[in-house]
């Protein structure tokens, strides 16, 4: 079996016994990259020279018996929002063009320390603001089972890139389903895990209360061995929770036997394709021919998920996106014509252009030049949601419902294991369809923010194909810090079907 067909577990195991050299594995997918990129786009910066010369360092360690880490040899990519101290990180912004952080983010430091090698970053929506990656001021992403078509966002570059076997393994984040929707549409597996499982230090925030990191692959087994590495207390970040990591790999291969799945009648109401709703309900059939046992829940306040969300995240990234003003860091507008400053530094308004000082003019042109029209969106409704009069009325009420949300998952697993139901209401839709219309494409989250809003864990994985040839995603929800169980269940399905293992036929032979 070559490399590029190779899960991520299949890889490290042939690195570790010698069948090919860490040096070979990275060259393959580096010559993936090159030969692919250009029709989808799903990398920002390939770091070729980095990458061959770890690699190279990680088999003359080997070679001369040294210690490797758990991961020796095996290529990753990592979603362009983290921090690398070797690499530019601009979360596909103009805003942080060519920026290159001091230091690596906790995830980045951990898989350094496991010795995996990184390929490159990958594209996103602008500071992970969307859900199709046509927001990346570097250009859309593209779907590599149909060119014509989204790849889902944020994360839609490291859903791609594993989806055209550019890498085997891909880092995202999740802030109302952008791990999972972009896994669901390219018809890879993505795992959300609970809030403060992993890390979020050296993430560049977008809603700080609903962001996690999460690995994206080809499999569960997959998702897992990286859990294995990225998961795990840091004292750095306050929200991370000190609780001991556990062994993945050994606990996913159990049967599903007694394992009870929550079916949300709603999810299936006016709205679903009716081809994801037969795939959907074709996963639930699988597992509980696996031994699993499927119950209707109820989550009454799901409906109020996409307002909550679209109130709470743009607060949040109000916040957050205030520092970037072109003074301490990010980019800054040229000085326009004929607004010099006077001696004192002071200019009247008629003078400014209409800014009030040379300083706010600054601020301003850095802003309007740096951020996207989605960013700006977002960030103007956080603002006004939190303005005087209003905070009480919209981002405290927000704070509310979210509680609402939460108790109602919370009893929900009084009563089951898992919540299983689709990913997102339709396959992959056309490049351009939404763009015109924000809340159609707000609405391809409908069934992924709750898990944010909640705090718990969910994963997504392949569970068939439309007619036309599009992924159908399934998606499972568990209690906090039950990720070992997200994992065996869509392990479990994995081995009794084979959707995970398809490849798009655009990309056999390297071409697009």
């Amino acid at each position: 079996m070559q490399p590029l067909e190779m899960s991520a577990v299949d890889l490290v195991a042939a690195l570790r016994q010698g069948d090919i050299t860490a040096v070979e594995c990275a060259t393959v997918f580096l010559d993936r990259i090159e030969a692919t990129n250009g029709s989808i786009n799903a990398f920002l910066a390939v770091d070729r020279e980095g990458a061959l010369a770890r690699a190279a360092d990680i088999d003359a360690r080997r070679k001369a018996g040294k210690p490797v880490g758990p991961l020796a040899g095996l290529p990753v990519a990592l979603k362009d929002v983290l921090c690398t101290a070797d690499m530019p990180t601009t979360c596909a912004s103009k805003m942080l063009a060519g920026f290159r952080p001091p230091y690596d983010a906790d995830v980045v430091a951990r898989l350094r320390r496991a010795d995996a090698v990184f390929v490159g970053k990958t594209n996103m929506d602008e500071f992970a603001m969307g859900g199709s990656n046509e927001n990346s001021a570097f250009g859309p992403v593209r779907n590599p089972w149909d060119l014509s078509r989204a790849p889902g966002g944020s994360s839609g570059g490291s859903a791609a890139c594993v989806a055209a076997d550019m890498a085997p393994v891909a880092i995202g984040s999740d802030t109302g389903g952008s791990i999972r929707q972009p896994a669901g549409l390219c018809g890879i597996t993505g795992l959300k895990p609970t809030y403060g499982r992993v890390s979020r230090r050296g993430l560049i925030a977008f809603a700080s209360s609903l962001d996690q990191i999460g690995p994206m692959a080809r499999s569960a087994a997959d998702c897992a061995l990286i859990m294995e590495t990225i998961a795990g207390h840091d004292p750095g970040d306050s929200t991370s929770l000190a609780v001991d990591v556990p062994r993945y790999t050994d606990l996913i291969d159990k049967p599903l036997t007694g394992v009870r799945i929550g079916r949300v009648p709603e999810h299936f109401a006016a709205g679903l394709d009716p081809e994801v709703a037969k795939g959907v309900e074709e996963a639930f059939a699988v597992l509980m021919a696996a031994g699993a046992t499927v119950h209707d829940v109820q989550l009454p306040h799901a409906k109020y998920g996409i307002p909550t969300y679209y109130l709470i995240a743009p607060c949040e990234a109000s916040s957050n996106l205030a520092r970037y003003d072109g003074a301490h860091y990010g980019h800054r507008a040229e000085p326009g014509k004929g607004h010099r400053a006077e001696a004192g530094g002071q200019r009247s308004a008629g003078q400014a252009g209409g800014f009030e000082s040379p300083l706010v003019e600054m601020y301003c042109r850095s802003r309007a030049e740096g951020f996207g029209p989605e960013v700006k969106r977002r960030i103007m409704l956080g603002t006004y949601a939190l303005s005087a009069g209003y905070y009480d009325a919209y981002y405290a009420k927000a704070l509310r419902v979210r509680r609402l949300i939460r108790q109602d998952y919370l009893d929900a697993f009084q009563t089951v294991d898992l919540i299983g139901g689709p990913v997102s209401a339709t396959p992959a839709f056309k490049l351009g369809e939404k763009t015109d219309d924000p809340l159609a494409m707000y609405l391809v989250d409908l069934y992924t923010v709750g898990t944010n809003l909640a705090g718990v864990g969910g994963i997504s994985f392949p569970c068939g194909f439309t007619k036309s040839g599009l992924p159908i995603g399934f998606q499972l929800q568990a209690p906090p810090l039950a990720e070992p169980l997200l994992l065996q269940a869509a392990d479990r399905f994995q081995r009794l079907t084979d959707w995970h293992r398809r490849r798009p036929q655009a990309m056999e032979g390297g071409k697009a």
